[in-house]
């Protein structure tokens, strides 16, 4: 679910591994939430923020070519079912990941593109499937808080809480598979591909989140969300929402406290 993570930057599943075999942040005593904030970007402002925050991260570790408008975008950036995440350290960008929220109706995400063999199936059964993208680290930043990479990916978590998902997706490097199976219980469901426009491969892994919930949580307990926090960061008011989610925040709440 990572990121999460991918149509995602090298850089970003560079840094969750080294994060995991420097201190381990469950070594740390520190709240790993501590003075983040999560902005959901809505405005072109802020999204031309966050394009050109994806631009330097994969520009730095090759993962694209140098171009004119130093800008990273596709045509998913603007369809309803994606949101926009940047997480912000003491005011300062950090890093970026989108959440692409998968539906019967909505099925625009990059791994419902190059996985659709895999993915449009489950869809038409029914299931709600959370695939995170365009996970992105500022370099030097990244460096100096060795939490991000889990508070980043932290937002597929909560968009499988707030949606009541079934799966919850990651799109990872060959070599990262291990790691992700280890630390977040997701297993290899599609080869590695290219995505359009990177020119590294990557694979799809995937976990049933209502079977691998309560283990994750176990393990990294600030990866839990509120009802509050989830509606804050994925309502759009004035908007029709994707899904009707009250009866499954319910649930979830329960399931949570009992």
């Amino acid at each position: 679910m990572n990121s999460a993570a991918e149509a995602t930057t090298t850089l970003g599943h560079s840094i969750l591994g080294q994060s995991i075999l420097g201190q381990s942040i469950l070594e740390r005593s520190i709240d790993p939430l501590e003075h983040v904030d999560y902005r959901r970007a809505d405005t072109a402002e802020e999204k031309d923020e966050i394009y050109r925050l994806r631009y330097r991260a994969y520009l730095r570790e090759g993962a694209i070519l140098a171009s004119e408008s130093e800008r990273v975008t596709d045509r998913y950036d603007d369809l309803p079912n994606n949101f926009i995440f940047g997480i912000y350290i003491r005011g300062e960008l950090h890093s970026s990941i989108r959440i692409s929220v998968l539906t019967s109706e909505w099925r625009g995400s990059p791994s419902s593109e190059m996985f659709a063999d895999l993915l449009h199936p489950e869809l038409e059964r029914g299931r709600i499937i959370i695939d995170p993208t365009r996970f992105v680290a500022d370099p030097e930043k990244a460096r100096k808080y060795p939490e991000l990479p889990y508070v980043t990916v932290r937002l597929g978590y909560v968009a499988c809480a707030y949606f009541n998902a079934h799966i919850g997706l990651a799109n990872v490097r060959p070599e990262h598979r291990a790691f992700y199976r280890k630390v977040f219980l997701q297993e290899p469901w599609g080869a590695p591909k290219l995505y359009p426009g990177l020119i590294k491969p990557v694979g799809l892994m995937a976990a049933k989140y209502p079977e691998i919930r309560e283990s994750v949580f176990q393990r990294f307990p600030f990866m839990r969300s509120s009802a509050f926090e989830r509606r804050m960061l994925f309502e759009r008011p004035g908007k029709q929402p994707l899904l009707s989610t009250d009866d499954d925040v319910s649930r979830y709440e329960r399931l949570q406290q009992g």
